[in-house]
């Protein structure tokens, strides 16, 4: 399993989320509701307790709780923003 950041969402993260340097950015796992797959990817800024996965993408470091990398099933994890929309992608 990889945590992969692209430059895009470090842009979007930098511009629209308003995170700096130094900052750690939390990918956790919520409750959406019914339907197919009741769960979805939250982020939140916030600091690492027990990270399974964690990268430092320019010098924002992004990670994942042990409690929540289930939700990947042994994928890896892209996050990307396209048209303003930070997206997630397991594979």
């Amino acid at each position: 399993m990889k945590l992969i950041v692209t430059d895009a969402a470090v842009d979007c993260f930098r511009k629209d989320w308003g995170f700096r340097d130094g900052d750690t950015i939390r990918i956790y796992v919520r409750y959406s509701g019914g339907g197919e797959d009741a769960f979805a990817l939250g982020i939140m800024k916030d600091d690492p307790q027990y990270p399974a996965l964690s990268n430092e993408y320019g010098h924002l470091t992004f990670f994942i709780e042990e409690n929540d990398v289930w939700h990947l099933d042994g994928r890896d994890l892209s996050i990307d923003c396209r048209n303003d929309e930070i997206t997630f992608v397991r594979g």
